[in-house]
């Protein structure tokens, strides 16, 4: 079982390319909290990651409250904001500037991504394109509370990095010519990027480290994930799991807590939560049936799980998630007008 994957399926991981951007120095370019745009750029998710590729060039790129050191990108670096925090980049480390909220829109009548061309000044060139990436942040998704706030992945002497910005160039130049099919391409490879980025950013932590990510590369912690992930609704114990791994039950449950920071019993639960939670979306599937494909042998018990871990019944849930009848989408430019500060 490819743990990663898996989770990335489940929580619909779906990116997209919104700006090719050309700039000259002096330039600064600030992203508000994704909070505040997350309805206008991928409507269809409750949380928002940002990333920028350096395509030609370099900037700093640093959190808008400045709690970290800025980073500097050179051409082929990649920089990720996985928790959705107001930042900027530019040629001056630390300078801010006021986010144009009326660019953060879904066209309608034109293709993705939007070309910026006159930011900044008259001195030296640089061009990066900035994407975002929706997924699920509810009811568990175990990658998100295992990300720093910023991620810089940086071109590999190896060709990687830089192989993958060249993808994004040709992806955003076949986008900008309105070849069919330009809108997919540039998803796919946001989410390619992230996968990549994710790789790096694990191969790099230290053998100390803790976290779900760390989790995965641990021989006994690693196989209990595969296990509780690709068989999800199987009658678990911690005494089953531990036997299946080459554990006591303590040892497994020590271990298991140590990277995981929960008990294994209590990742199974909110694991099985966010494949129901996805579920309970399909208009046809009943409570009960979902109840059994998660593990669950009566529909009660399911009930009372799903309010302990998730906080609401599941119909509630249910309710909360589906459109309300009758309701009419806003048009990009009444977005662009509620986006407004």
């Amino acid at each position: 079982m490819d743990v990663l994957s898996e989770v990335l399926r489940a929580v619909r991981l779906t990116g997209a390319i919104y700006f090719d951007v050309a700039a000259r120095a002096p330039w600064v370019a600030e992203t508000p909290a994704l909070a505040r745009i997350c309805g206008q750029v991928m409507p269809d998710f409750e949380h928002v990651i940002a990333f920028h590729i350096m395509l030609d060039g370099w900037c700093w790129a640093q959190l808008g409250d400045e709690s970290e050191p800025p980073v500097r990108l050179a051409a082929g670096d990649s920089i990720l904001f996985p928790h959705g925090d107001r930042h900027m980049m530019g040629t001056e480390a630390g300078r801010h500037a006021e986010p144009n909220y009326s660019l953060y829109y879904r066209p309608k009548d034109q293709p993705l991504p939007f070309v910026l061309s006159e930011l900044g000044g008259t001195g030296e060139p640089a061009r990066f394109v900035c994407g975002y990436l929706g997924c699920d942040a509810r009811p568990f998704n175990p990658i998100l509370a295992a990300l720093p706030r910023m991620i810089h992945v940086r071109a590999d002497t190896n060709g990687g990095g830089n192989r993958l910005a060249e993808l994004i160039r040709m992806a955003v130049e076949e986008s900008t010519s309105r070849r069919e099919g330009g809108e997919t391409v540039l998803a796919k490879l946001s989410e390619l990027m992230f996968v990549q980025a994710l790789r790096r950013y694990i191969d790099g932590l230290p053998p100390e480290a803790r976290g779900w990510l760390p989790g995965l590369r641990d021989p006994h912690v690693g196989a209990a994930l595969s296990l509780m992930h690709g068989q999800a609704a199987e009658g678990w114990t911690l005494e089953r799991l531990a036997k299946k791994v080459g554990l006591s039950r303590s040892a497994l449950s020590d271990r298991f807590t140590h990277y995981v920071k929960e008990p294994p019993m209590h990742y199974l639960g909110r694991w099985r939560m966010q494949l129901a939670a996805r579920a309970l979306e399909s208009p046809g599937a009943s409570i009960a049936a979902i109840a059994a494909d998660v593990g669950y042998q009566s529909e009660a018990a399911f009930n009372r799980a799903f309010k302990k871990y998730v906080g609401v019944p599941p119909g509630e849930w249910r309710r909360s998630r589906s459109p309300t009848p009758g309701a009419v989408a806003p048009s990009g430019r009444e977005k662009r007008n509620e986006a407004r500060p």
